[in-house]
């Protein structure tokens, strides 16, 4: 064998080598770059499913807070209605006293503010 075949198979495995390190790096970037497109379609066609679970997510909580509210009302107009009827129902006992003379105690300061202001 002659020196320069030597030196063109030197070369030549050389290139070889190169050319094969060049293909895995390029193959490598582009898995790299599928996998990165594979991820980004994923995360774009999950969007509208997680925004319909956030939906129905939002409408079970408001659906709780619009009973919890509901119950609330309740309670307050029968609360309401339940010192109204405590009211009248002091009232009249005070007017019992007053009418057998008896003069009944000073009503506490809250009772006569709301007499005086409604609220």
């Amino acid at each position: 064998m002659s020196i320069w075949a030597g030196l063109v198979a030197g070369f030549g495995t050389v290139g070889m080598i190169l050319a094969g390190l060049f293909a895995a790096r390029a193959t490598r970037a582009a898995a790299l770059a599928t996998a990165d497109a594979t991820r980004a379609a994923a995360r774009a066609q999950a969007e509208p499913n997680q925004r319909a679970a956030d939906l129905a997510s939002f409408q079970a909580i408001r659906d709780d807070m619009q009973q919890e509210i509901t119950e609330m009302r309740d309670e307050t107009r029968s609360l309401r209605s339940l010192v109204r009827a405590f009211a009248g129902y002091v009232g009249e006992l005070t007017s019992q006293m007053r009418s057998h003379g008896i003069e009944p105690p000073a009503p506490p300061e809250r009772i006569t503010e709301y007499n005086r202001t409604g609220v």
